[in-house]
């Protein structure tokens, strides 16, 4: 299959998964900040890139986090990290989903991985996405906590979003197109802090 082909089918597929949303000049300016394309990725790791696309396609490594106005795949710097250290990508499944004591919890970030829509993380680990789990959870919760709004209450609170906040990048508006909304940034870091100012 000729590689334009091959780039063709990922841009529809990444579609399918993100929906047909523009990219403004301002967020190809953030993308272009955050992330590298997938042909300059490759060129530097002396990997071929219509193989890689083909490896997305098959669901074997994440697709790309944006595509450009100019329809160049972007993808995180780290892209390979993940499969280096599982032994190679035939075996990166088994190593991901193995972090999850649920299997069925496993399969369900596995999916989320491959979706590329891991945007919200600087690196997108198996232990920073339980990390940004257990972080969101503790901030939607904190408000039911029986010493809210006390002292000790906002600086656990501030604590948690601090962290938080060192995890996420800071997203860009195609992101609240794509997923519909707010972003976990938008709801659990901008929206806190202002709601519950440090003391």
């Amino acid at each position: 299959m000729p590689e334009t082909d091959v780039k063709q089918q990922l841009a529809e597929r990444f579609r399918e998964v993100n929906g047909d949303h523009p990219m403004t000049a301002a967020d190809d300016a953030y993308v272009s900040a955050q992330f590298v394309t997938l042909e300059d990725l490759c060129a530097v790791q002396g990997r071929d890139a219509d193989e890689v696309r083909r490896l997305m396609l098959d669901g074997r490594l994440p697709l790309p986090g944006y595509l450009r106005s100019d329809g160049a795949e972007m993808v995180p710097a780290d892209l390979f990290a993940l499969a280096d250290e599982a032994g190679g990508v035939d075996r990166l499944e088994a190593w991901f989903t193995a972090h999850w004591a649920d299997p069925a919890a496993g399969k369900a970030e596995w999916d989320a991985y491959l979706s590329g829509q891991y945007v919200c993380l600087h690196s997108v680990t198996p232990a920073t996405i339980r990390r940004k789990d257990r972080l969101t959870a503790a901030i939607g919760a904190a408000v039911d906590e029986p010493d809210a709004g006390s002292v000790r209450w906002t600086e656990r609170l501030h604590a948690l979003v601090d962290e938080l906040d060192a995890l996420e990048p800071a997203f860009t508006a195609y992101d609240r197109l794509r997923f519909g909304g707010p972003t976990s940034r938008d709801t659990c870091i901008d929206a806190v802090r202002a709601r519950f100012p440090r003391g």
